[in-house]
């Protein structure tokens, strides 16, 4: 698998991408006095003692134990308030298989303003904490001409009562945790809310940088309402059992701001459980763990009055965690799989497709039952809090299902069109002909953390596979490779 050079991004572009970094960072430099993250004046602690080699969001041990007492050790401060920014450049290796490449690679190649969040949380006694974020997406949303308008939601939700027991025998940690996110209140960072941790931008451009590849998840998406209830024994043994449902009434503020036709609407309570073995020596730590969640989702969050709608959802992983942190060194190293079922709802299963083989026969109706899995792991090591480097490979693979083909012959004309005027139109770019979900590829990343602050990193995603093929994926020619994606950004957090 051959990596692309950073070619596709011209001089101008790095020049304008650095004379903004670099006024960026000056501005944080300027500001280190004042503009001191939530948790750093709580607990009095540097970054580096939460998060791996300074590296937010990833925890170490210590910062395992702040998250799994409720974010309740140190002292309370008067501001709870925490900020969070990212700029970035998305440039896209081959834009010109497309008949609107202005739609279907918004932005490309641009300096952009891509996300903000605001936190709130820390210590509210001795025995509740918490976090809240609302996010701010300055590409939500599209005008028919063309123009961007941003919105406001709110993000990851996590508050939490706990307590913690010890004695010559026995050191317990019991908590409860209220949150909108299947596994944020996980504290490692394999677990399906956190292996994904810098933010992607919404135009277009940016479909196929790292964020945008196959991780682990689970069906019910954000925005959601649970509670979990969860036990540390002896820093070794960690279970965490819950159940999720739609947010609605009391619990409504999980989902604020999400549009109600693209909220997760939940048929009854869904079980979620999360099981781990953590071990510590020295500057090691090993976790080998499980997880999993049994959804039931509406198909038309807008309709919930025939329980025969819901998808049927199965989700189960394995994954474990490898860290060494001895300064100046510190390496991580997480491996998931993942592995989901998923039955249709009797509506949308065994039913015909639009489009027919070349010699115009029908397809095969579409599946009653599909199942996928995901492979996913990255390396990364970073040295003395400032420079960073990863590597990360995924798979992901599924059985093949004619609901997924977006491109294909057209009855008519026993061609491939995307001509809107056929019977059954194909999608270029982002179509699939095989109905064969295959996705594989790696994505390679350096980072240098200026100040604790801030982190400027460059990624480049490259496919092997894409939409179940190397070569001619959509119908229209379009490869893999085509794909293969840089992403150069620079995240701040206060």
């Amino acid at each position: 698998m051959s990596v692309p050079s950073i070619r596709f991004l011209q001089p101008i572009c790095w020049l304008r991408v650095g004379v903004v970094c670099a006024g960026l960072v000056l501005l944080t430099l300027a500001q280190r006095v004042q503009a001191i993250p939530l948790f750093n004046r709580q607990t009095g602690q540097n970054c580096v003692a939460c998060h791996a080699g300074g590296q937010f969001p990833e925890l170490t041990p210590y910062g395992r134990l702040f998250k799994l007492t409720g974010y309740t050790l140190g002292e309370r401060t008067s501001v709870p308030l925490s900020v969070m920014a990212v700029a970035s450049v998305s440039k896209v290796a081959n834009t010109s298989k497309s008949d609107d490449p202005g739609a279907d690679f918004q932005k490309n190649g641009h300096l952009l303003f891509a996300t903000a969040s605001v936190f709130a949380g820390g210590k509210i006694t001795d025995n509740i904490g918490g976090f809240a974020q609302v996010t701010y997406d300055p590409y939500a949303t599209q005008a028919a001409d063309g123009s961007f308008r941003g919105h406001s939601n709110v993000d990851n939700v996590d508050l939490r009562y706990a307590d913690r027991f010890i004695d010559e025998r026995r050191d317990l940690i019991f908590g409860v945790s209220l949150n909108n996110n299947p596994s944020v209140s996980d504290p490692w960072n394999t677990a399906a809310a956190w292996m994904q941790y810098v933010p992607v931008p919404s135009p277009t451009s940016s479909r196929f940088v790292d964020g945008t590849t196959p991780y682990p998840g689970y069906a019910s998406g954000g925005n959601v309402a649970g509670l979990t209830v969860y036990a540390y024994l002896n820093r070794t043994w960690y279970a965490e059992l819950g159940a999720y449902g739609t947010s609605r009434g009391a619990l409504s503020f999980m989902s604020a701001g999400v549009a109600d036709a693209d909220k997760t609407q939940l048929r009854g309570l869904n079980p979620y459980w999360r099981l781990a073995w953590n071990h510590e020596w020295g500057a090691h730590s090993l976790m080998v763990g499980t997880a999993g969640m049994v959804a039931q989702v509406y198909d038309d969050p807008l309709d919930t009055s025939d329980p025969s709608t819901t998808h049927h959802w199965r989700n189960v992983s394995v994954d474990a965690q490898y860290q060494y942190l001895l300064d100046p060194h510190a390496v991580t190293a997480q491996i998931v799989y993942a592995r989901a079922r998923h039955r249709y709802p009797a509506s949308l299963a065994n039913a015909p497709v639009g489009f027919v083989d070349a010699a115009g026969n029908p397809l095969p109706d579409t599946n009653q039952v599909d199942t996928s899995s995901v492979l996913r792991t990255r390396l990364s090591y970073v040295y003395q809090a400032r420079y960073g480097g990863s590597v990360s490979l995924f798979s992901l693979r599924g059985t093949v299902n004619t609901a997924n083909q977006t491109s294909g012959y057209d009855p008519a004309t026993l061609t491939v069109t995307s001509d809107p005027a056929a019977q059954a139109p194909s999608l270029r770019v982002g179509g699939n002909l095989s109905g064969n979900p295959l996705t594989r590829g790696a994505t390679l990343e350096a980072f240098v953390m200026p100040t604790q602050y801030a982190r400027i990193g460059l990624q480049e995603t490259v496919y092997d596979r894409y939409n179940g093929a190397s070569v001619n994926y959509d119908g229209f020619g379009r490869n893999a490779r085509d794909n293969n994606t840089l992403f150069l950004y620079l995240w701040l957090a206060y």
